[in-house]
């Protein structure tokens, strides 16, 4: 008779990083920041103006969308970008204007510095039709197309086959754009990023494929889901590879600079492991037991618009007086962008079939 055994049974990992048992798991390790200054990275003082203002008209824009959601002037899910601001903003800064763009749903800020303004996203999130979306795409589904921002999607991981494609229309047309693919550390053991990657490798597609490793996925740390560093995914494909930190806005756009460059060039995909830290649960309705404060709080010491904000007044170049006052009318501007959204129209009901088929007259089954 075979021995029984009494040993507890486990699957998932434990006693992983610095808590006992594994009760907390650690979300990222930040890897260090550029210690270039912006002159040597060619940005001008304009530019970090410009910076700091679209990463603070990000944040204030998300916490006026909370602040909407929790007074019932929309529903359904919200995933808030709060934290991960230096991330969108470095990128648009280093890529063309009509470079490609497409991410999943935590979509609001890459909309704004891709061209929706506050108030068309602020009334998509209402349902109106005066949103980016024509108020028929909500939270998960803002999107640019003429500005070459192809939208945020619901399906993890459904729309990193999106963004090769992407990258294969660039390439056969041989207009010498890019494509850049963002997801969460949540999507990386889809088997479409696997598929992605293999004939993105194969046919050299000038694609860069980025994770934004915000630390927790839905709930779950990477440790507890992924095996070894995230970023090693693009060993097996033999695909060029980095990891950034995500809370400094000067290492983002140094190094998709330098990635956007290569892949211009030589028309082969690149894997970035950007890591961030995303200051709210994954979505309104995370109660976040996986975080402690303390974590929370350690992690708000690197907040990415303070970094550059302390950058600014460090290096004369703006003062507090001016900071002060773009802060005032960016509020200024979200504040506006709420009451368009308010006072705007809900779609008619004859559009809502409208952009959903080819056919102008589709046919409908009873």
């Amino acid at each position: 008779m075979a021995k029984k055994n009494t040993d507890e049974v486990r699957f998932a990992p434990t006693g992983i990083g610095d808590e006992k048992d594994g009760a907390v798991q650690k979300g990222v390790d930040l890897p260090s920041a550029t210690r270039k200054k912006h002159k040597s990275l060619g940005l001008s003082e304009d530019d970090l103006k410009s910076m700091f203002k679209q990463m603070y008209l990000q944040r204030r824009f998300e916490e006026r969308a909370m602040q909407q959601y929790q007074k019932g002037k929309f529903g359904g899910f919200l995933h808030l970008y709060i934290g991960q601001e230096a991330v969108s903003t470095g990128t648009v800064f280093a890529l063309n204007d009509d470079d490609d763009i497409i991410t999943a749903y935590r979509d609001h800020g890459w909309g704004i510095c891709r061209g929706v303004t506050p108030k068309e996203g602020m009334a998509e999130l209402f349902g109106k039709v005066t949103g980016c979306s024509k108020g028929k795409g909500g939270s998960m589904h803002f999107a640019k197309t003429e500005n070459h921002f192809w939208g945020g999607y619901g399906i993890v991981g459904g729309h990193i086959p999106i963004g090769g494609g992407l990258g294969f229309a660039n390439k056969y047309e041989q207009n010498g754009r890019i494509a850049a693919c963002f997801f969460g550390d949540g999507a990386v053991d889809q088997g479409s990023l696997h598929e992605t990657f293999n004939i993105s490798k194969l046919w050299g597609l000038p694609v860069i494929y980025v994770v934004e490793n915000n630390g927790y996925s839905m709930g779950t740390a990477a440790k507890r889901h992924t095996v070894e560093d995230i970023v090693d995914r693009a060993k097996g494909y033999g695909m060029k590879s980095a990891v950034v930190n995500g809370m400094d806005v000067f290492s983002v756009y140094e190094t998709m600079k330098e990635v956007a460059e290569d892949v211009r060039e030589n028309s082969e995909p690149w894997l970035l492991e950007i890591r961030t830290y995303r200051y709210r649960g994954h979505s309104m309705s995370d109660p976040q037991k996986y975080r402690t404060k303390e974590e929370l709080e350690t992690y708000q010491k690197n907040d990415p618009i303070e970094r550059i904000k302390r950058y600014l007044l460090g290096n004369d170049i703006l003062n507090e007086e001016e900071i002060e006052e773009i802060e005032n009318k960016v509020e200024q501007v979200v504040l506006d962008a709420v009451e368009f959204a308010d006072a705007s129209d809900f779609p008619d009901e004859a559009e809502l079939y409208d952009d959903m088929f080819v056919e102008d007259d589709p046919y409908f089954h009873n």
